[in-house]
């Protein structure tokens, strides 16, 4: 799901990224938009904010607005370098911005508490939250090549809109490609949105320890590719010294 890249990257590993990626963006942005007033998994309705701040002169919140839009772009360039450092195709070269992202939602959900309704605690909590959602996009962009985005739905819609169209139009050749790509979308249209009702519906009742719950996601979806990665590592160390062994008793035998 997210150590295969290139050619090893199938129509399934894609499917089951944008399932748990999806649905961690849709709980951050419920979320973050119910305990901060803010949204934080993407810059659109911020750039809006700002030009409209800045037109009033609204000088201090402007550069807090311009300042979480540099913050989404620094999470995406911090996760794009790290994994370029470290190699794209190595097998673990996403952990270490997965672990920055869950740090930073655990943090949240662990002293979301001790917010007050501030204005720099609003700040900060918020910024900190798209810096995280800009790691992920990175993440999952550079790991399915621009496949799958999963912060926000603006293009998901778009991408879908067009394929639909493309559906009833083309005749067999491609129909198969196309489906994929419309299955593709709508699964992170659904979890997305699914993300986003668990999130707020799980705020109402826990508040800020809601966020344990992306935190949790992100989780499973770390260790179900590390479990995995290791369950192979062994099996096929194991399968290669049986064969070794029934080697050694057939030479054994022969002689």
């Amino acid at each position: 799901m997210l150590k295969h890249t290139g050619v090893r990257r199938t129509h399934i590993h894609n499917i089951r990224l944008a399932a748990l990626l999806s649905l961690t963006a849709g709980s951050v942005n419920a979320e973050g938009f119910l305990g901060f007033s803010v949204l934080t998994t993407n810059v659109t309705g911020h750039a809006a904010l700002f030009a409209e701040k800045v037109s009033l002169r609204d000088w201090r919140t402007s550069w807090v607005i311009a300042l979480w839009m540099l913050l989404f772009l620094g999470g995406a360039f911090v996760s794009s370098l790290i994994i370029g450092i470290i190699g794209k195709n190595q097998r673990y070269s996403y952990v270490i911005p997965i672990l920055l992202e869950l740090g930073i939602l655990i943090t949240i959900a662990t002293l979301g508490s001790y917010y007050k309704g501030s204005l720099t605690g609003r700040q900060v909590y918020a910024g900190s939250l798209l810096l995280a959602m800009g790691m992920q996009n990175a993440l999952v962009s550079m790991i399915s090549r621009s496949v799958v985005r999963t912060t926000h739905l603006t293009g998901t819609f778009t991408d879908l809109g067009i394929d639909l169209a493309q559906l009833i139009r083309t005749r067999n050749d491609g129909r198969a490609a196309l489906k994929s790509r419309i299955t593709l979308k709508m699964v992170i249209i659904l979890f997305f949105i699914t993300g986003a009702l668990s999130g707020a519906y799980v705020f109402r009742l826990l508040h800020f320890y809601s966020f344990y719950l992306p935190s949790f996601i992100l989780l499973f979806a770390l260790s179900y590719d590390i479990f995995r990665v290791n369950v192979k590592f062994y099996y096929r160390k194991i399968e290669k010294s049986i064969k070794k062994i029934n080697l050694v008793r057939e030479e054994n035998t022969m002689q």
